[in-house]
């Protein structure tokens, strides 16, 4: 008997988000790396067509995404593996969340002043809001990204904070530290970076309108909120 590869697809997708969720449920981190391996294996010729196509769009491959069903051109996009760096940041100007924001830095390794600088840009600090697309709260998550991650509630800011450095602490080790790279993975989705060839910001620069008109506009937003916060 022969099994369409989409219902097969769809099949290893819930299969695999139900064991993630539980996983994170219980911090098993070596199963749960296991698991998102398994994940990243799940790229398909269609998925390139569609990435090439221009068919992806932030809400199916970014951070609002986060979500293994939909997707089929990004690269293990439920991989929340803390970053090894260490967060280097000067002072920052205030918020009403910065003993979250704190405590996220110094678990996940991101600098505070990039972590406000994509809360500005995301919500405006606002731990209610909800998108168009259905991304809640102060870093704007998907429901089911929610869940991949352990969020119970998306608008408590302690959960969507956390959630939200965890995952882009990710993106800045996947591209060994490269966070113009890796606030590209945020916005656009990994995969979509992955697929110019580039292993540097430099070089991302060089070749940024290669990438949808929102993400070249989110860096630059990002930078310029970065520098807002910044003493």
């Amino acid at each position: 008997m022969q099994i369409d590869p989409r219902v097969s697809k769809s099949i290893i997708d819930t299969q695999l988000l139900n064991n993630i969720s539980a996983t994170a449920q219980t911090g098993t981190t070596d199963a749960f790396s296991g698991l998102l391996e398994q994940a990243g294996q799940l790229e398909t010729d269609d998925a390139a067509a569609r990435v090439n196509s221009g068919d992806v769009t932030r809400d199916e491959n970014g951070l609002l995404w986060l979500q293994l069903g939909p997707s089929r051109g990004a690269a293990s996009p439920l991989a929340v593996y803390p970053s090894s760096s260490t967060a280097t940041d000067g002072p920052t100007k205030p918020t009403a969340y910065d003993d979250l924001i704190n405590e996220a830095s110094n678990k996940y390794g991101v600098p505070v002043s990039l972590i406000k600088a994509v809360i500005d840009t995301e919500s405006s600090f606002n731990p209610l809001v909800t998108s168009s697309a259905g991304a809640k709260g102060l870093m704007q998550l998907m429901d089911a990204t929610a869940q991949g991650l352990g969020v119970s509630d998306s608008y408590d800011p302690a959960q969507n904070i956390d959630a939200g450095v965890r995952y882009l602490s990710y993106q800045i080790k996947r591209f060994n530290g490269q966070e113009n790279m890796a606030l590209a993975a945020y916005n656009a989705g990994p995969g979509r970076v992955q697929r110019l060839g580039v292993n540097s910001d430099e070089q991302l620069m060089a070749v940024l309108d290669k990438l949808p008109v929102e993400t070249q506009k989110y860096i630059t937003k990002i930078q310029n909120a970065r520098e807002k916060y910044t003493i």
